[in-house]
């Protein structure tokens, strides 16, 4: 059930069937000279909406803006602080309690480490606030991880990179624009730069010479049937 397409009382039926929700977090980011600074939030609510094809589940829209902060200085990212995300999320969240949801799915298409810090910190408040409600807190890379070995090729692949073109590539490839060469980017150990450009000047950190189509659509395919499995665990779950 997609929630801006729905009414009132489709909302209030539903409940009836579920009270779990998808909220898709993303970014407005680069994402390499070829892809769509959206790639991020395209890619979680793209998932969140195909798994709600295969199981009853609320998709609430996505949140387009995220911490960014390797990408801060590229062109067209733009970021939020962690003060403003973690409001967000204990807000939506409240709201979405109050209208009686109460298993929360936050999936996040971008996977910045400060960036989930805290979304996950987020929702371990809310659950002190919130007892009867539970948390999953996930990034589409903790979903590649778990997805059938030998799709993805490129080892350590995790932005603009062979997966994410791949998706793109299946979803939207209209905005595709070209191409970008394979990079991993080394930034200083324990040091933090100013110039984070000069250490990631392509934006890319894999290999998108390896993506095709129909590995986009498999990605998808797999990536849904993990989160069908996370939706039944939720739905079942009970705390010791």
């Amino acid at each position: 059930m997609i929630v801006t397409n729905i009414t009132m009382e489709a909302f209030e039926r539903g409940l009836s069937r579920t009270r779990t929700v998808i909220v898709p977090f993303g970014s407005v980011e680069e994402h390499g000279m070829h892809l769509p600074l959206g790639t991020d939030t395209f890619h979680a609510y793209e998932l969140a909406k195909k798994t709600a094809s295969k199981i009853p589940v609320f998709v609430m829209p996505p949140m387009w803006y995220g911490l960014c902060r390797s990408t801060s200085m590229h062109p067209g990212t733009i970021g939020i602080s962690s003060t403003s995300l973690r409001m967000v999320v204990m807000d939506m969240c409240r709201s979405m309690y109050g209208q009686g949801l109460r298993n929360f799915i936050l999936l996040s298409g971008h996977a910045g480490g400060t960036h989930m810090s805290t979304i996950l910190d987020s929702a371990d408040t809310l659950m002190e606030e919130l007892q009867d409600a539970r948390f999953a807190v996930l990034s589409i890379l903790d979903l590649i991880a778990g997805l059938e070995k030998g799709i993805v090729e490129t080892k350590g692949d995790a932005h603009a990179g062979e997966v994410e073109t791949s998706l793109i590539q299946y979803l939207k490839p209209d905005l595709i624009d070209g191409s970008s060469p394979r990079e991993f980017p080394q930034f200083p150990k324990f040091i933090l730069v100013r110039n984070k450009v000069r250490y990631w000047p392509g934006g890319v950190w894999g290999d998108p010479s390896k993506s095709s189509p129909l590995k986009g659509s498999r990605i998808l395919e797999e990536e849904a049937e993990l989160l069908v499995g996370l939706v039944k665990t939720m739905e079942g779950f009970e705390e010791e």
